[in-house]
């Protein structure tokens, strides 16, 4: 029965995935912004809605090292893997789009949250503090859109936009991404999670790896949907949000729960493999390198090399 549930949390995801991709671009073009800008919000709160389920629960149940792990993990796999898969497929045309600003503050919140790690552990004061990181981020992304008064940067012809779209069909789209992406998630982390304790892997390894690839599968399914669709700008925007998300928003929530310990392995190799990954997507974001085959093939042969490293 795992097996089953396994493979609907994926289907769920898919479609979750392609329903979220749909509304996002075309709530874009409604409300006369960037898919970039929409991207880094609605798409990178919803697909991170999986980690802070995860998350939430593993403090609950004072699974502390998974909660870390998850985190820790799913960041390096969002870069390697979700952007290396769909790269490696069909290629991410990401010439064309600034990302620059996004890219800085998810570098500079990756720098703040292994500070803290290294000081930790993680405590309602630090949650307070990246809570208030995120807040500040997203009302200066809000006011950049607002003084800049940016047009939408999507345009009629791409595969799935609608300009003519009512508004009860974009909320509808949305709220059935919002919802199956971390109901998806959910299934496949659970099912997939009791199969991973028969063969007695540690919790810390479930979070890195399992836990990890689980919860960025959203991600992946959105990724893969807007590579298809041509719109690379929310595959990047839905990364970076993402990351952004994750050690800003979901390490807060779950800080302000209860102590959050670092294990010392996450100190010594798995922080500075997140931080590496983050910095590899600078050629693509500063120099405008596309994300071709190559390139995709790149990311995920060092993702697999990283998640063996990690089993052993």
């Amino acid at each position: 029965m795992a097996w089953i549930f396994i493979a609907l949390g994926l289907v769920t995801l898919l479609l979750a995935g392609d329903f979220l991709v749909r509304g996002a671009v075309n709530l874009a073009l409604r409300l006369g912004i960037s898919s970039l800008v929409v991207s880094l919000t609605v798409v990178a709160f919803g697909t991170s809605a999986p980690e802070l389920l995860v998350v939430l629960s593993a403090m609950l149940d004072g699974s502390t090292g998974l909660a870390m792990g998850n985190i820790v993990g799913s960041n390096t796999a969002n870069i390697l893997l979700v952007l290396g898969l769909p790269g490696l497929a069909a290629g991410l045309y990401t010439a064309g789009f600034d990302a620059k600003k996004a890219y800085i503050f998810m570098m500079l919140a990756t720098l703040l949250f292994i500070v803290l790690a290294f000081i930790g552990p993680f405590i309602w004061w630090h949650g307070v503090g990246l809570l208030a990181v995120l807040t500040m981020i997203l009302i200066e992304q809000a006011w950049a859109v607002s003084r800049k008064n940016a047009v939408a940067v999507v345009s009629g012809d791409l595969d799935g936009v609608d300009p003519s779209m009512p508004g009860w069909k974009i909320a509808f789209y949305l709220i059935l991404g919002l919802i199956g992406l971390p109901l998806g998630a959910k299934v496949l982390v659970v099912n997939a999670e009791i199969i991973a304790r028969d063969f007695g892997v540690p919790e810390t390894t479930i979070g890195l790896t399992l836990l990890a690839v689980g919860t960025s599968l959203p991600e992946l399914a959105t990724t893969v949907v807007a590579a298809i669709r041509r719109q690379a700008d929310v595959a990047l925007g839905n990364v970076i949000g993402s990351n952004m998300f994750n050690l800003l928003a979901i390490i807060g929530i779950a800080a302000l729960v209860g102590p959050i310990p670092v294990a010392g392995e996450l100190l010594s190799f798995d922080l500075w493999v997140m931080l590496a990954a983050s910095l590899l997507l600078i050629p693509f974001v500063f120099f405008g390198l596309n994300i071709t085959r190559i390139w995709g093939g790149a990311l995920t042969m060092l993702y697999i090399v990283y998640f063996l490293l990690v089993l052993l």
